[in-house]
């Protein structure tokens, strides 16, 4: 191999910008990123806390005012999926993140499988043409609303190890949340199967019921996830 003739730069001055931007890549992507995702699950937090809120306030309300939250709904369930492909993106594009990709991805997926949740169960009243509004839906509507609060409190607090006492009251009150949820879904579809005559409402009672529980399993599985995460920091 030739020396390198003294005095002869290693980059030409029409490579140095080039190099530049490279170096200027891997410093921040080398940067802690609790900056980038955190605010990223607040506003997945902030959103199915809003669409949870709305669904909750459709079930109280009469029929019209329900169609125009159904709305609302599918266009809050649109912007769920937009932050969870800017979570996923930005786990794939980063080197440093704050806590393991897998998990990362799971409580991604889990927040948004509780919009979806909350999304399906607004598309099944609106098609089903389903007009009556049980006790039951209500409360698994509050018991929706009340959950996601809990879960984005979990989301906010767990940056920070010394808040593991608060996480973990939150993640109880969401397990608590989602037993009682059980027990109203199980008491429901019961009592339809004694007392509802005509076969078609009734399968679609039960679609309606299974769906609003279904959005509290995957509170609690959001809250799985950040346990596991706090249990692997602390």
């Amino acid at each position: 191999m030739k020396p390198m003739p003294a005095g002869k730069p290693l980059i030409s001055p029409e490579e140095e910008p080039l190099v530049k931007r490279s170096i200027d890549f891997i410093f921040q992507s080398l940067l802690p990123k609790d900056k980038l995702f955190y605010p990223l699950f607040d506003q997945a937090c902030i959103n199915m806390v809003e669409i949870a809120k709305v669904l909750e306030n459709a079930l109280k309300s009469d029929s019209v005012t329900r169609l125009q939250s159904f709305e609302t709904i599918t266009l809050l369930e649109k912007q769920g999926d937009e932050i969870t492909h800017a979570i996923m993106r930005e786990t794939g594009n980063t080197f440093i993140v704050p806590f393991d990709r897998e998990d990362i991805h799971a409580l991604a997926m889990a927040i948004d499988d509780v919009v979806d949740y909350i999304y399906g169960t607004s598309k099944r009243l609106d098609l089903y043409k389903v007009h009556t509004i049980t006790p039951a839906m209500i409360r698994l509507a509050e018991i929706i609303t009340q959950s996601a609060i809990e879960l984005q409190s979990a989301v906010r607090e767990m940056r920070s190890l010394r808040n593991v006492r608060k996480v973990r009251a939150h993640l109880h009150t969401i397990n608590t949340l989602e037993n009682e949820a059980d027990i109203i879904m199980n008491a429901s579809i019961a009592d339809m199967f004694k007392n509802e005559t005509d076969a078609m409402n009734l399968l679609k009672m039960k679609e309606v019921i299974t769906f609003l529980e279904n959005a509290t399993d995957k509170c609690e599985e959001a809250a799985h996830v950040i346990d596991s995460v706090i249990i692997k920091f602390s």
